[in-house]
Parts: C-alpha cells; sequence; structure tokens
C-alpha cells in the first residue's frame, strides 16, 4: 500500500522532530557520554590483550540503544493512538454517533 506523497511528508517530518527531541535526552545523553568515555579507554592502550574496558564501552553501547529505542517506540506509540483518535474523531458527530449511522437513520 502506497502513502500519498503528503502524507509521507508529514510522517517524515514527524520522525525528525522526534528524533531531535531524543537527542537532547538527557538519560540518552549521560549513557553516550558514559559509552564515549567507554570507548575511548578501549584505545589508551595498546595491548591486544582482552580488555574489560571493551566489554565495559559495549555494555554501555547497549543500553543506549535500548534507551534510544524505548524512546522511538513509546513515542510512536504515543503518536499511533494520537492519530487513532484524532481520526475516530473525525469519523463520529458531535454526540459520538458515526456518521454513517446517522446517514441510515435520515433515509
Amino acid at each position: 500500500m502506497e502513502f500519498p506523497p503528503w502524507f509521507q511528508k508529514a510522517i517524515q517530518l514527524r520522525l525528525d522532530d522526534v528524533s531531535a527531541q531524543i537527542e537532547h535526552d538527557c538519560k540518552l545523553k549521560q549513557i553516550r557520554e558514559e559509552t564515549d568515555e567507554a570507548f575511548e579507554a578501549l584505545f589508551a592502550d595498546k595491548d591486544a590483550v582482552p580488555m574489560p574496558e571493551y566489554a565495559e564501552w559495549e555494555n554501555l553501547h547497549i543500553i543506549s540503544m535500548g534507551i534510544q529505542n524505548e524512546l522511538l517506540y513509546m513515542q510512536g506509540l504515543r503518536d499511533g493512538i494520537q492519530l487513532i483518535v484524532s481520526i475516530l474523531g473525525q469519523s463520529m458527530g458531535v454526540d459520538g454517533v458515526s456518521e454513517s449511522s446517522n446517514t441510515h437513520k435520515a433515509q
């Protein structure tokens, strides 16, 4: 199913807006800073032995991605609910009866 160009543009703009908001999330920002520090610690020592710094960086990276995905999911869920409510609100009359049932009553 292909969406109209105006709808695709609206979705893309919303995705860009949500992505920008997530970039400024305090919790995610803190985890990213810790992830960057842990990643830099990986290359502070040039030995090729297994390093606990790598494990720490990997754990922080996974946490960071998890937080980002959770924020994206929750915002998508809120947007989806808002879209459904908006569509249902337009299809219902003022008294809460659907417009199609009002049409049938008038006939």
